[in-house]
């Protein structure tokens, strides 16, 4: 299967665009984004990895080609991973520039998949992307990072400025990028539109409350109009206030309790699957 076929793409406006795997169907599936600038092109998440991401921003015509002349084409393109969790990272080694919060960068350049909490199945990629493909060959390849990322580090596109804000508590690395001139959170699986996630190995209650503490001062602050989430929907700043303020109204000790429980067994079953070797 090609590139093309295996991604689609809407256009959301001012250089950014929505890009998914369309036959990857799971709510696993993450929103993978461009965003385009003067002087620099960035994406955001990379998907599971299973075709050529550059090759679809070439050949779709998202980003001109690398063989073409015009000055535009000379722009740099830097993959950020909002955190390295299978879905976000499987195709960060597709990319000769690649940016990760410095805890999680050793991770990823070990390609450690329990920290990447990989876990895939056949039944969810409903194409195969290549004849005899199955999901228990799936990995995250190892990747050293080009540019490790730190709370406050500004990524320049030119004409736009995305602001690092770690915000751990769904895994340790987990970053948003925010474009304070636009108002614009790429939230990865900091926030999305859905039940958050913090049972997984190297989550924390006690992060994710802080964390969510932040988001609620940005709403508070008026300094996000739109979230742009690692999963399912966009969303505005009073949806934003609600998820990060029902979480912390949860996050008592009988979540923590039960937290922990799911931890172990997922825990468990990532150390298991992830010690089996592909035939």
């Amino acid at each position: 299967m090609s590139a093309l076929e295996w991604y689609a793409h809407k256009s959301l406006g001012d250089g950014i665009f929505w890009i998914q795997e369309r036959f990857y169907e799971s709510g696993n599936r993450a929103n993978i984004w461009l965003v385009r600038g003067s002087e620099q092109d960035v994406v955001i998440d990379t998907g599971l990895g299973l075709r050529s991401l550059p090759e679809y921003l070439y050949s779709s015509g998202l980003l001109q080609d690398r063989e073409a002349k015009e000055d535009a084409a000379c722009r740099p393109l830097l993959a950020v991973a909002t955190h390295v969790h299978f879905d976000h990272s499987g195709g960060l080694y597709q990319f000769d520039r690649v940016a990760v919060h410095h805890a999680e960068a050793e991770a990823l350049a070990r390609g450690d998949n329990f920290e990447t909490v990989t876990w895939l199945s056949d039944s969810e990629v409903v194409r195969a992307p290549s004849p005899g493909w199955r999901a228990r060959q799936f990995r995250v390849q190892a990747v050293q990072p080009t540019l490790i990322l730190q709370d406050g580090d500004i990524i320049n596109l030119g004409d736009r400025q995305l602001t690092v804000m770690h915000m751990p508590g769904h895994s340790r690395g987990s970053i948003c990028l925010h474009d304070k001139d636009r108002k614009i959170l790429f939230s990865g699986d900091v926030v999305y539109d859905g039940s958050l996630i913090d049972w997984l190995p190297y989550s924390r209650i006690s992060d994710y409350v802080g964390t969510c503490e932040r988001l609620i001062e940005l709403v508070d602050r008026g300094l996000v109009e739109k979230v742009l989430p690692g999963h399912f929907n966009t969303f505005g700043a009073e949806r934003l206030f609600r998820l990060a303020s029902n979480y912390i109204s949860k996050a008592g000790i009988c979540h923590k309790v039960s937290t922990f429980a799911m931890r172990s067994l997922a825990s468990l079953a990532l150390r298991v699957t992830n010690s089996r070797t592909s035939p």
